[in-house]
């Protein structure tokens, strides 16, 4: 059985990516249903480039504001993908809106993981400490990674999973941000690997789950 061929997008350090390259290697010896075999960043010199250059991963920097359009950027990430046959694109800390070209070609196969319980804490400007301030502000109790598809309204696409994380009362927003980290780098491969197994279904809208 082929395995599922995985693009991943980031603009940071790469934790999240780390996990993944650790977790589905690029390699045909590996038993993982899926490999990482590209990351892309809109930044050179990034973590999450130096990580996948250890991995001995693909990687390539495509800055949008190289193109005269959001469509031609989508263009020639359309076009990298299928060269690549890639089965599923994976959003690790990109921080740039993706075209819509792209979400139309790849519908229910490109992943993000956002750092609270969506839909509440989402949107645009909503990422990275800012979310976990609002989190704290709102003194909600309960806070956690969500992994959903992505569609053309940043933080709406169909939900996949999440995982509920305490918000205790001496929490700072790094503090939180910490916790909800350790809990993203558990629940990120595994929706891949659910993916991979051909366990998730988008009906109408919303994501069945299947054993």
């Amino acid at each position: 059985m082929s395995k599922l061929r995985v693009a991943v997008m980031a603009s940071g350090g790469g934790t999240n990516l780390q996990q993944l390259l650790d977790k589905f290697p690029d390699r045909d010896d590996s038993t993982a249903g899926a490999r990482v075999c590209l990351v892309v960043s809109n930044r050179p010199g990034i973590g999450a480039l130096e990580r996948a250059e250890r991995a001995g991963v693909r990687t390539e920097v495509i800055d949008p504001a190289e193109y005269e359009s959001p469509e031609a950027f989508g263009k020639k990430l359309i076009e990298l993908y299928n060269g690549e046959s890639i089965g599923l694109v994976v959003l690790a800390g990109y921080l740039k809106m993706l075209p819509s070209n792209l979400i139309v070609a790849y519908r229910n196969r490109i992943l993000n993981i956002h750092p609270a319980l969506l839909p509440l804490f989402g949107g645009k400007g909503m990422y990275g400490i800012k979310v976990h301030k609002a989190v704290l502000e709102a003194g909600v109790k309960l806070s956690g990674p969500t992994v959903h598809f992505v569609d053309e309204e940043y933080d709406r696409g169909p939900i996949i999973a999440q995982r509920p994380v305490p918000v205790y009362h001496t929490d700072t927003p790094e503090t939180l941000a910490a916790r909800v980290l350790e809990v993203e780098h558990q629940i990120f491969p595994e929706v891949v690997s659910l993916i991979a197994a051909g366990k998730v279904k988008v009906v109408n809208g919303l994501v069945h789950v299947t054993d």
